[in-house]
C-alpha cells in the first residue's frame, strides 16, 4: 500500500489472491499514483514462484525490487517439536526466500539491469533468542541474517549495484503474532505501517548509499539487543 502511494508498480504474491485484489481495488478507486497487481502464489511451491516471476517478466518487463516478507512462526520446545512444523518454517522462512532471490537475480541478469534492491524482512529473532520455546524459529531467522550478509558480499564481488537490506522488526501486530498475544503480554507491538515506512526509507537512499540493517522495536520491549 505504501509503495503504491509512492508511485510504484507492485506485484503482491499470496495464496489468498482475493485479499490483494480487494486492496488493489481500493487503491485504484483512491487514484493512488502507483498500481498493485495481485498474483496467486504459494511460496511453499517452487513452481508457483517460477510462474510468478514469469508473469512479472512477461507482463511488466521484470521486477527491479524484491521484498521477501513471507514468514511463519511455531513456538515450542525442541523435545516436543513436530517435524511437520519445522519443515514448514524452513521452507517458508528460508527456502522460499532463497528461491525468490535466485529467480529475481536471474531476471535482472537477463535484462542486464544492475540497479535493483533486495529487502529481506527478518526479525529481532534473527539476532537474539527470546526463550527456550523459539529455538527453531529463531534458527530460521538467524539463517536469513547469514544469507543476507553473504548475498551482499556476493553482489559486491560481482561489482553489482544491486542493494541488499535486512529489516528486523520486533513484535508486530500481524496475523502471525495474533495467536501468541497472551504469551507476549507486556510488550509493545509495532504497527505494520512502521515497517512499510522503513521499506520506503531504504528504497529512497541515494545510488551511492545502501542501508544494510535496520532493527526496529516498539516501546516498551523485553527483547532489546545489547
Amino acid at each position: 500500500q505504501a509503495l503504491v502511494r509512492h508511485g510504484m508498480v507492485v506485484v503482491g504474491l499470496a495464496r489468498r489472491q482475493e485479499k490483494i485484489q480487494e486492496l488493489a481495488q481500493k487503491l485504484s478507486e483512491a487514484k493512488e499514483p502507483g498500481k498493485l497487481h495481485a498474483v496467486k502464489c504459494d511460496l511453499m511451491k517452487e513452481e508457483d514462484i517460477f510462474a510468478a516471476f514469469q508473469w512479472t517478466d512477461k507482463e511488466l518487463g521484470g521486477a527491479d525490487v524484491l521484498i521477501n516478507n513471507a514468514g511463519m512462526v511455531v513456538l515450542g520446545h525442541l523435545q516436543d517439536g513436530k517435524t511437520e512444523d519445522w519443515s514448514k518454517m524452513l521452507n517458508l522462512n528460508i527456502l522460499s526466500l532463497c528461491i525468490s532471490t535466485r529467480e529475481y537475480l536471474e531476471s535482472m541478469a537477463r535484462r542486464e539491469n544492475q540497479h535493483g534492491h533486495i529487502i529481506n524482512i527478518n526479525s529481532v529473532a534473527g539476532h537474539i533468542t527470546f526463550s527456550s520455546r523459539d529455538g527453531v524459529y529463531a534458527g530460521t531467522k538467524h539463517a536469513v541474517k547469514a544469507i543476507t550478509q553473504c548475498l551482499r558480499r556476493e553482489l559486491i564481488d560481482k561489482n553489482s549495484k544491486i542493494k541488499v537490506t535486512s529489516i528486523s522488526p520486533g513484535l508486530t501486530r500481524t496475523e502471525m503474532t495474533e495467536p501468541h498475544m497472551g504469551v507476549l503480554e507486556g510488550n509493545g507491538f509495532l504497527d505494520p505501517c512502521v515497517l512499510a515506512k522503513a521499506v520506503v526509507d531504504a528504497l529512497g537512499t541515494s545510488e551511492e548509499t545502501q542501508v544494510c540493517e535496520m532493527i526496529i522495536n516498539a516501546m516498551p520491549t523485553k527483547f532489546a539487543i545489547y
